[in-house]
């Protein structure tokens, strides 16, 4: 059975029983505490935790994991196991509250031994030490012999954090022969003669992070079941390496590097490292993941560099993982179609990486192989007489100077029998700086209790999109807040929940509503509106006369002017999304926004600066569209159809079954749920205000529309009158103004300039009068640099002078110092200024010894110390 086909069979198998097919999530999480998609559950969490309330009770999923940063991390083991990579694919069947164990164990039963036909004399179940309930269903409903059950107590509980829903689990063991380990079944034989394909997880607490747990009030299942692992011991080969959809990888692997895959065990590593990472690489890319050095980005540059490393250890010199990734789509891009609508971006991104990599892999590896030229393995005999640690200071020059991963010169002292000293490198790093972690600690959150209480009770907020007022609301629950806006120590700040609102809760980039909350008795600011949980309402703000009562009818308002403003830059983000891809390229997604009632700002990646050309097409291209007064459509439909007819989906947002669609004029459709104008027109002037890198492949527009464009070509209209006003000439004629008052400045300055070398020069026999046993040392006052070098000279030639220090502070700011000594004497120049510039704030970086050298500096107010620092380094006193 093949992958594609293993896929159709587990989907079909579940759909059957009353599951609905979900596509995979992305591998970007929406639960804040975890790096990556992890599991096949991770997107139904929520679920399970009761803080939401799933669509149906059944679902099956084929689920797009990665496991290479914080608590779930497999990435060490890469290509040393047969059973652990960074990208895998999790098969799972889900109950949220409705079938459970006895209904769970037979149905996984059934599949794997009818459908997959996996022979049930090679299969063994193991259960939680507490868990009698499936023992008892895998014996005697099932029939699986008692001795093949077998009780595990760690390895067969799961969690997905410290806090969070967790449970017993039972899995499904097949036995691949004793030529792989030996026997003894998955608790007490080899790791490579067991495999596991199948975990049943017994969704039956919440723990807190304390240790204790809580009963779920709805019991689930959560069914992970390795793919690439069934698909080995389906196709009958020793490894899940060995399968079809890691074979072309391997092949390709074989071209690279000029080997073949089998014939040495270090080299199998690092094609097998090859194949994984080409894997997570497209995925994560593909995903909206791309190389920085933070995060999960930080984590797919490590990937990227880690098989790059692995090709410069075999000899490659090319460019490798453009093609390992191309490879990547044409094996899974059938089932994964954005791979191959991505097929060109990913190449260009991985391109880059590597190229910029190579470059940072030969300057550290040279430095590397100096430092460690000194160590030696340790020798069995007398482990304690090798010199096997390298200073962290050398890895912290290596990281902080060169950009050497930290990860990867660990990685190579492994492999030579060495150690860092890793407590040296910290130590460096936080004398250095802070840097960014890569992964994050903690777990899954709790909602707050109350909150649930409410949606359970009262259901979701209705929103009520369409008008800036609600006449007639019913309170429905009012709560301190935890917020600390409360400036003036006066009011309080409460949170409010209704079970009707026109208030806008803050998502999607979109901020929250504000306005007035109006009840008989008193009133509440509303300062701002968020989710308290998904679609519960909370409105925060501040109290006016008597506190609005749980119960009571109120009236809602917003401010409408502001949401006005707030719709004119939220259509105008989707329009500048669509400008940026029509000027740029297809492969601009967003990766954040912010939708305010002053500006918009949208994040987007893109691997190069925007000039200044490309800016002003952008804003050309996106106001020809708004000048079209094309009509928005913003309407409800089906995640189907709305993928049917090409919408684009913002990053960060979350849907569901049912989703809102914008169609922004002709060319713009795009999902979201924010508020919008009726037609392009009502944006107004889109005007670009600045444009900047926030990061590795990541860049940022900010812009205006409507009122605010008008107030800052009103703004930039007053200035150009003011400048046109002080250069006495018209509006349209600055620029040539401007350009005549510099020329007239230039040579005014150079005039300047003559006329105080003349001034000095004629200076220079009564300051040489001034010596004292040769020497010269005096303020010039404002003399510019070149004047006051000129003079020093003038004054040194002159008969008997063995050395000259002057000092200035022009009048562009700043201290001037300079010093001339007797090339023949025993002065020197350099010598004379040394401290003397520290003094003043500055230095100088004369090469040698030379006997004139010029020194700046920022602090005119030590000239005076350092005119007799200079004279005491001249005279001795």
């Amino acid at each position: 059975m093949r992958a594609d086909e293993l896929r159709e069979a587990f989907s079909s198998f579940w759909a059957e029983r009353g599951h609905e097919v979900r596509p995979s999530a992305s591998l970007i999480p929406h639960e804040p505490s975890l790096l990556f998609t992890v599991a096949g559950m991770v997107p139904f969490m929520p679920y399970f935790l009761g803080s939401e309330v799933p669509p149906t009770r059944r679902m099956v999923t084929i689920q797009k994991c990665v496991r290479a940063g914080g608590k779930h991390n497999d990435l060490d083991d890469i290509g040393r196991t047969n059973r652990h990579f960074t990208f895998f694919e999790m098969m799972g069947n889900f109950s949220f509250g409705d079938y459970f164990k006895a209904e769970a164990i037979p149905w996984a039963w059934e599949f794997v031994t009818e459908v997959l036909g996996l022979e049930r004399d090679k299969l063994w179940v193991t259960v939680h030490v507490s868990d009698d309930d499936a023992a008892e269903i895998w014996q005697t409903k099932v029939g699986v012999p008692a001795e093949r059950i077998q009780r595990l107590d760690k390895d067969n509980w799961w969690a997905a954090g410290d806090v969070g829903p967790c449970g017993p689990c039972s899995e499904i063991f097949y036995d691949i022969g004793p030529d792989h380990g030996p026997d003894g079944g998955p608790a007490h034989g080899g790791e490579d003669r067991f495999v596991e394909i199948w975990n049943l997880v017994f969704m039956q607490f919440a723990a807190d992070g304390t240790g204790e747990m809580t009963p779920l009030d709805a019991p689930g299942i959560d069914t992970g079941a390795g793919l690439e692992r069934i698909l080995a011991v389906l196709q009958g080969v020793p490894a899940a390496w060995d399968i079809d959809l890691f074979a072309p990888l391997l092949a390709e692997a074989e071209r690279i590097c000029g080997k073949t895959y089998g014939a040495d065990p270090e080299t199998d590593v690092s094609m097998r490292i090859f194949a994984d990472h080409a894997r997570t690489t497209a995925m994560l890319i593909s995903d909206g993941v791309f190389p920085s050095n933070e995060d999960r980005g930080y984590v797919l540059r490590r990937i990227i560099r880690r098989a790059v490393r692995h090709a410069w250890v075999l000899g490659v010199d090319e460019v490798v993982m453009p093609r390992l990734v191309d490879i990547v789509v044409d094996v899974m891009g059938d089932h994964y179609t954005d791979l191959v609508a991505n097929r060109q971006f990913i190449a260009d991104v991985v391109a880059r990486e590597e190229e910029r990599f190579r470059t940072t892999l030969a300057t550290g590896q040279k430095i590397l192989d100096e430092a460690t030229a000194g160590l030696e393995g340790a020798d069995a005999a007398n482990p304690e007489s090798a010199n096997t640690v390298l200073d962290g200071e050398v890895a912290f020059l290596l990281h902080d100077t060169h950009g050497f991963p930290v990860e990867v010169t660990e990685e190579i002292l492994t492999e030579r029998g060495l150690s860092l000293d890793r407590d040296g490198f910290d130590a460096a790093m936080e004398r250095q700086r802070e840097r960014a972690r890569a992964g994050r600690s903690g777990g899954p959150t709790f909602a707050d209790e109350r909150y649930r209480e409410i949606l359970a009770q009262f259901g979701p907020t209705q929103f009520v999109r369409d008008t800036p007022a609600v006449s007639e609301t019913r309170v429905l629950a009012v709560f301190e807040s935890a917020r600390d806006d409360d400036q003036d120590g006066e009011d309080d700040l409460v949170e409010v929940f209704l079970d009707r609102t026109p208030f806008y809760a803050e998502s999607g980039g979109q901020i929250g509503d504000t306005g007035t909350i109006s009840g008989p008795d008193g009133s509440i600011e509303v300062l701002d509106c968020t989710y308290a949980l998904a679609d519960l309402h909370r409105h925060i703000g501040r109290v006016h006369g008597e506190r609005v009562e749980s119960g009571s009818l109120v009236s809602a308002e917003i401010d409408d002017q502001r949401r006005a403003a707030i719709r004119r830059n939220h259509t105008g983000t989707h329009i500048l999304h669509w400008a940026l891809r029509e000027v740029l390229g297809d492969h601009v997604k967003q990766a954040g926004s912010l939708v305010a009632p002053d500006r918009l700002r949208f994040d987007f990646s893109h691997y190069e600066g925007v000039n200044r050309d490309q800016l002003r097409e952008i804003e050309r291209v996106a106001n020809a569209e708004i000048i079209t007064n094309g009509r928005c459509r913003h309407y409800e439909t089906s995640m189907n159809h709305a993928q049917a007819i090409g919408a684009i989906a913002f990053f960060g947002d979350k849907y569901g079954d049912v989703v809102r669609v914008l169609e922004a004029g002709e060319h713009s459709t795009e999902l979201c749920g924010g508020t919008h104008v009726a037609a392009l027109g009502d944006i107004g002037h889109l005007r670009i205000v600045s444009e900047s890198s926030i990061g590795s492949n990541m860049r940022r527009i900010e812009a205006v529309t409507g009122l605010a464009t008008v107030e800052r070509l009103a703004d930039a209209e007053d200035t150009l009158d003011s400048l046109a006003e002080m250069l006495n000439a018209q509006p349209d004629e600055i620029a040539s103004a401007v350009q005549r008052r510099l020329d007239e400045t230039k040579k005014l300055r150079r005039q300047v300039r003559d006329l105080q070398r003349t001034m000095a020069s004629s200076r220079a026999a009564e300051l040489a009068a001034m010596a004292d046993d040769g020497v010269v040392i005096a303020d010039l006052g404002d003399l510019e640099r070149d004047a006051l070098k000129d003079l020093a000279v003038s004054v040194r030639d002159r008969g008997g002078i063995r050395a000259v220090v002057l000092a200035s502070a022009p009048a562009a700011g700043g201290v001037a110092l300079v010093a001339a000594v007797d090339p023949a004497g025993n002065l020197s120049a350099g010598d004379l200024l040394r401290d003397a510039a520290r003094t003043v704030g500055g230095g100088f970086g004369a090469k040698g010894d030379p006997p004139l050298v010029v020194a700046g500096g920022r602090n005119p107010d030590g000239i005076g110390d350092a005119l007799a620092q200079a004279r005491v380094a001249a005279l001795g006193a």
